[in-house]
């Protein structure tokens, strides 16, 4: 198990000037970068991929961004904006050695709305047609796609372990897999430990964050709990903190963060990272 840092805890957009925040994360006591890329054209991954060998770092995982204009289930210009992007972004990955592409692959970030049951089978059969397509892709690169459940301000598609297990079944392929991320874990299921356990061998990618959005351990969250079910499941892969503050604005809009819930971004890294690291491996 390795323990990662989420880059838009202190820039968006991630650059080659973005950098400069290995030699901290480094310091802090990370082994990994998840870097959020909104697009492959912000970076050179060589020289990105340079500082993270400077700074004995590695690169497992990309978080995409999947932003407005990017929708598996939206219009035509939509999806094809959304798969030329995330191809775009599996073509930097091997160069930085990354072989998890995570988050909610199938549509933009907030959008979310009821819709009758024909038409949520209409946008399910358009995403498992693209994940399919996509996966083979990610599959020739030898690279996972990890779907991620996002809460119901942030998605109406998928929301719990449960319902990205179906999906991953529909697409049927073995470079998709589930990402779980305990902050909408903690809105969307019963028992956050027990999806864990439902996700099983599927679950290739965890980010550990407060049930605030704030620090790991400084928060509600049954973290033992969490603990013994990756433990059971032998879990092996990152986890990776992904929290946010209001200084990275356009991150906070999308997160909705309004207030400081922690004393810094520095503060959420180093205590998180601690507590993670003391209860988890």
């Amino acid at each position: 198990m390795k323990f990662g840092i989420n880059t838009f805890l202190f820039t968006a957009p991630f650059t080659d000037g973005s950098v400069s925040l290995f030699s901290k994360f480094k310091a802090w006591g990370f082994d990994s970068v998840e870097i959020a890329l909104e697009n492959a054209s912000d970076i050179n991954p060589a020289k990105v991929k340079e500082a993270l060998n400077e700074h004995q770092l590695t690169c497992n995982s990309i978080c995409a961004a999947m932003g407005s204009g990017r929708d598996f289930r939206g219009s035509q210009r939509e999806q094809t904006a959304s798969m030329d992007y995330l191809k775009g972004v599996l073509d930097v990955m091997p160069v930085l050695g990354a072989n998890v592409l995570a988050g909610p692959l199938y549509s933009t970030v907030g959008r979310a709305a009821f819709v009758a049951p024909d038409e949520y089978r209409k946008q399910w059969d358009l995403v498992v047609d693209h994940l399919q397509s996509l996966a083979s892709y990610a599959g020739s690169l030898n690279i996972t796609l990890a779907v991620e459940p996002l809460n119901r301000y942030e998605t109406d598609f998928i929301n719990t372990c449960s319902q990205a297990l179906e999906l991953v079944a529909a697409v049927g392929s073995d470079h998709l897999k589930i990402h779980l991320d305990s902050y909408h874990m903690n809105i969307e299921e019963k028992d956050l430990a027990k999806a864990i356990l439902a996700a099983g061998d599927k679950l290739v990618h965890f980010h550990g964050c407060g049930s605030d959005r704030g620090t790991p351990g400084g928060d509600h969250t049954d973290w033992n709990a969490i603990s013994a079910a990756l433990k059971q499941i032998k879990y092996d892969g990152n986890v990776v903190i992904e929290s946010f503050t209001p200084v990275v604005k356009v991150i906070a809009k999308a997160a909705s963060i309004w207030r400081d819930i922690e004393p810094s971004q520095e503060s959420i890294a180093i205590n998180g990272v601690a507590f993670l690291k003391n209860t988890l491996s």
